[in-house]
């Protein structure tokens, strides 16, 4: 099998350095999918040089505003002519369905003509009264210059996309190092700025492991601004290695999210089935590799019983399977350590106490070769548990139970982390008391998981810092600068002379 020459530095592509590679799995059928270039310190070194002298010296933090709108959307345009293709690229290499392959390309072209419209929509800076016609002072915002984008292995395209539009946006260059695990459609995201137009140097892309390959962006003195979007340990790493050189730092570091369901939302047959339908769709979307999933379903103890039974039984029906599969509504888990790790979780629940209703074990037959776990309900949940504190990543839901509205906040907030959480009631009194209290950064009221490129995204605690999408994420790639203008300048007679 031929290697990919998988790193773009200074507008050319290239093998790695050390000519080492690496072997992406297809988490289907746990065969190799294609093979990559394995880049290390040198090659990222060689990557943020280019980065650097196309931002001191080249054209695109430069290039004006409308230009590089312009661009953005021709990148929009690429994705969407090639939107069956990568979202095929996307369920191989990250285990999705194809179905949720296409959405992820839908939600990259939105991403970027919403940061294309979004910068032709500004003033030329804020003007600031300085209380005096003698002088005129305007706040205004430049690039931040070279910027490492660090993106996980569940959503690669899209996640890079957020990273990736407002950067360019804003005018500044960029490396970006995609998981080693599921680097293929950032690759080709890469290969169509190109086509588009960008100017060699502005995009720059590592493939391999987070150390050295991150490691090194963390560090490195050259690079003025790091986005890392994965774990928590990996996280805080990235923050340890950045203070040296004092970089702006924005991470996005997962959930533990609630969703709490009152009883009033369930008292019809139709608002039954739609929380029930809502809570699988937010546990297991992805085989539940979502950060924002909604793993920790907490019921009103009333109707606990009839919920979570109708809930188990659905959770068993869910047809697993290869993402390209007619039918499938479930990939597998996108590597053999996260297998590992889920049922290990699973283990653990159960030896303290957890009662299983559903799943709980690989499937049997013709799937075994690849990653799969079938999806798990897990009863009878307390806060005690390891698998109701950390972040699973993996098809697996919690329950608990509460049965006053104030339990129900505080169960929902008793996690390290605050990226997202619902709501289902009926009540709109409830609904937006629950919703204020809710100490996470995006909280849906009887609904699960979407989110709007206008509207920020990031988390309270260790959910990470800064924000992604909407005009804060935009914010993240600039530096504010004040500009002040003495129109009448005469001596201040400050001292006597």
């Amino acid at each position: 099998m031929s290697v990919q020459q998988t790193i773009h530095v200074g507008g050319a592509w290239r093998a790695a350095a050390s000519g080492a590679t690496r072997e992406i799995i297809d988490p289907a059928d746990a065969t190799v999918l294609t093979v990559v270039a394995e880049g290390g310190a040198e090659d990222t070194d060689a990557a943020v040089a280019a980065a650097r002298s196309a931002f001191d010296d080249g054209e695109w933090p430069r290039t004006p505003v409308a230009e590089r709108a312009a661009l953005l959307r021709r990148v929009a345009d690429l994705l969407q002519r090639d939107r069956e293709e990568l979202g095929l690229l996307e369920s191989r290499d990250a285990g999705k369905t194809l179905e949720e392959g296409r959405v992820d390309v839908d939600c990259v072209t939105d991403a970027f003509r919403y940061f294309a419209d979004l910068v032709m929509n500004e003033s030329g800076g804020r003007v600031v009264d300085a209380g005096s016609e003698e002088i005129h002072s305007v706040v205004v915002h430049e690039p931040v210059g070279v910027c490492a984008l660090i993106t996980p292995w569940n959503y690669p395209l899209l996640q890079a996309s957020w990273k990736i539009a407002p950067a360019l946006a804003a005018g500044n260059t960029f490396v970006v190092k995609p998981s080693e695990i599921t680097p293929l459609t950032t690759v080709a995201l890469v290969r169509l700025l190109a086509e588009a137009g960008l100017p060699a140097g502005v995009a720059n892309i590592v493939t391999g492991a987070g150390d050295p390959v991150g490691a090194r962006l963390a560090d490195h003195p050259d690079v003025d601004l790091i986005s890392f979007t994965g774990g928590l340990t990996s996280g805080t790493k990235v923050m340890r290695a950045a203070a040296d050189s004092v970089k702006k730092v924005a991470l996005e570091l997962g959930g533990k999210n609630p969703n709490v369901v009152f009883a009033d939302a369930c008292e019809t047959d139709e608002g039954f089935d739609t929380a029930v339908d809502q809570a699988l769709n937010a546990a297991f979307i992805h085989s539940g590799q979502v950060c924002s999933a909604g793993s920790r379903l907490i019921v009103e103890e009333s109707l606990r019983e009839r919920f979570v039974a109708e809930l188990a039984r659905r959770a068993e029906r869910i047809r697993l399977g290869r993402g390209t599969a007619d039918g499938v509504e479930c990939g597998p888990l996108v590597s053999r350590q996260q297998l590992a790790k889920t049922e290990e979780y699973v283990a653990s629940a159960l030896s303290e106490g957890a009662v299983l209703r559903a799943g709980g074990r690989r499937p049997e037959g013709e799937d075994q070769e690849g990653f799969f776990y079938r999806p798990t309900v897990l009863d009878q949940c307390h806060r005690e548990m390891r698998v109701v504190r950390e972040e699973v990543f993996g098809p697996v839901l919690t329950v608990e139970t509460f049965r006053t509205e104030d339990e129900a906040v505080a169960l929902a907030n008793d996690t390290e982390y605050g990226l997202a959480g619902a709501v289902w009631t009926t009540d709109a009194g409830r609904a937006r008391r629950v919703a204020g209290r809710l100490r996470h950064g995006t909280v849906w009221i009887n609904d699960f998981h979407p989110y709007l490129p206008q509207a920020e995204w990031g988390g309270f605690g260790k959910s990470g810092i800064g924000r992604e999408l909407g005009p804060a994420g935009l914010a993240e790639y600039r530096e504010s600068k004040h500009i002040y203008q003495n129109l009448a300048p005469r001596p201040v007679r400050w001292f006597a002379g």
